[in-house]
């Protein structure tokens, strides 16, 4: 088609294999479509290219190498952490146990006290009984209970026996002398009792 042909009919009309391409556009196009591919590829998250020869299976090892290194830290912090909770909870039970075993002999005072004063004035009794029921009610809270006395059978574990007497049958306790306490369980003081044998 020559010059003056093609200056007369619109470029919409024209076929695409007849307009000329100068060098230069010819060159961005090519530059364009493969940016374009490139971008695309990497929006689908797709490898520019595959490593070639041994490269690959050395990323995946280290790879691998990375992933369970991680994944030992993850455990060394987890086993960490339960570690430090039950250490906090064995120092904090242990004070517990330290501050109830100090509390003990005023547990026995006011027991005594109560026994000494009898029919005594009874705005003072019921005083004492109340700050006795307070004291015992906040340490039951922390996890203190009596043992079990008074016509129990003896048990050597939780009763110490100081005292004892003719009894029929199976030794069993006759008389409590100071009374024994548990903490969680675990006996903190045993009871001092008179047994009948």
């Amino acid at each position: 088609m020559s010059d003056e042909v093609a200056a007369a009919v619109p470029k919409s009309e024209v076929p695409k294999s007849e307009v000329p391409e100068s060098e230069g556009s010819r060159s961005e196009a090519h530059d364009l479509d493969a940016a374009a591919a490139q971008g695309k590829a990497e929006a689908e998250g797709e490898p520019e290219g595959e490593p070639e020869g041994d490269e690959a299976p050395e990323a995946r090892e280290v790879e691998r190498d990375l992933r369970e290194a991680a994944q030992r830290v993850q455990a060394d912090f987890e086993n960490y952490r339960k570690r430090v909770l039950r250490e906090q909870t064995e120092i904090r039970e242990r004070a517990t146990e330290g501050l109830v075993e100090q509390l003990l002999p005023v547990l026995d005072s006011f027991e005594l006290a109560l026994g000494i004063l009898g029919d005594a004035e009874e705005k003072v009794r019921k005083g004492v009984e109340l700050v006795f029921a307070e004291l015992l009610g906040v340490l039951e809270r922390a996890g203190l209970e009596r043992i079990a006395t008074d016509g129990s059978p003896f048990d050597p574990n939780v009763h110490e026996a100081v005292l004892s007497e003719e009894g029929d049958g199976d030794p069993v306790v006759a008389e409590t002398m100071r009374g024994g306490y548990r903490l969680k369980g675990k006996v903190l003081r045993p009871a001092m009792v008179k047994v009948a044998r």
